[in-house]
């Protein structure tokens, strides 16, 4: 290939890596242009699972206060069985003392033992008439603990039957407030739910904007090796001109020292006088002596 080949064929390539660095420049721009968009929604990733975690926590919190309430009703529902069977148990008694309970009042026996009692200390009595009244003392007395055992009874079944409305309320404000905290768990898990959805909405969007990145980047890094062949090959086409103009300047120069030479030699014999030059040409090649 000529000179002229060689200067027109890096012309060519000049103009190829023009337009290859102009081609480069689009895939550039638009890997920049899906990077920052994939990085945005990196970020918005980020933050959803930020919230996604703290509505995990809300939500977990909110479960372990459902069981603890749980365990509360579970324990009152207990309580007021224990509390129903204690009163089974009391209607039972109080019922077989309604069975023995005397006609009278417990005034009446009352009045009745304490007008004995008073006879028996100050009225003579026989041995006999002693023992029998005192013997009605005591029978007396029998009735009156019926009476007294009866209103004890219902002195407890109305402590009981107070406790139980007590045990109710409590049973009921916990239910209410179980039911309340099991829908705002439910409501923050929903929510997550939705959160996590949009996460990966967001996770398959970023994927596929780092997908179009990636082909971007992997077309300029195509142009990029096409340019850096073009570079090699101008590279290569300017040293060999440049080699050849070397050969041509060295060329050119010695048939220049030649031609010196020949003038030189010419005048010399003539016996001219001759220039610095011409005497230094003549000196390298030992033809004259230098002093």
């Amino acid at each position: 290939m000529s000179k002229q080949e060689k200067t027109r064929k890096i012309r060519e390539l000049d103009q190829k890596l023009s337009r290859l660095r102009e081609q480069r420049h689009k895939p550039d721009t638009e890997a920049r242009k899906w990077a920052g968009k994939r990085d945005k929604v990196n970020e918005q990733i980020k933050n959803l699972r930020a919230e996604i975690l703290e509505l995990k926590n809300k939500r977990d919190g909110l479960n372990e206060n459902v069981k603890e309430l749980k365990k509360l009703r579970e324990q009152t529902r207990t309580e007021i069985h224990e509390k129903l069977e204690e009163m089974k148990k009391l209607d039972q008694e109080i019922r077989a003392l309604n069975k023995k309970k005397p006609s009278r009042s417990p005034q009446m026996l009352k009045k009745e033992s304490e007008s004995i009692e008073w006879k028996i200390q100050t009225t003579p009595l026989s041995l006999e008439e002693e023992k029998e009244l005192v013997e009605r003392v005591k029978k007396l007395e029998i009735q009156l603990n019926v009476h007294r055992k009866i209103e004890q009874f219902d002195q407890k079944t109305f402590e009981l039957r107070t406790e139980l409305k007590a045990l109710e309320t409590k049973r009921k404000l916990c239910h209410e407030k179980l039911t309340e905290t099991a829908q705002k768990s439910q409501e923050f898990h929903e929510k997550m739910l939705e959160e996590i959805q949009k996460a990966k909405e967001l996770r398959m969007k970023a994927d596929e904007l780092h997908e179009n990145f990636v082909q971007a980047r992997e077309s300029a890094r195509l142009i990029q090796k096409e340019i850096m062949g073009v570079l090699s090959q101008i590279k290569m086409l300017q040293g060999e001109v440049q080699k050849e103009e070397e050969r041509k300047k060295r060329k050119s120069e010695k048939a220049i020292w030649k031609n010196l030479e020949k003038q030189a030699r010419e005048k010399m014999k003539r016996g001219e006088k001759l220039t610095w030059e011409e005497f230094q040409i003549l000196a390298e090649r030992g033809m004259v002596a230098q002093d």
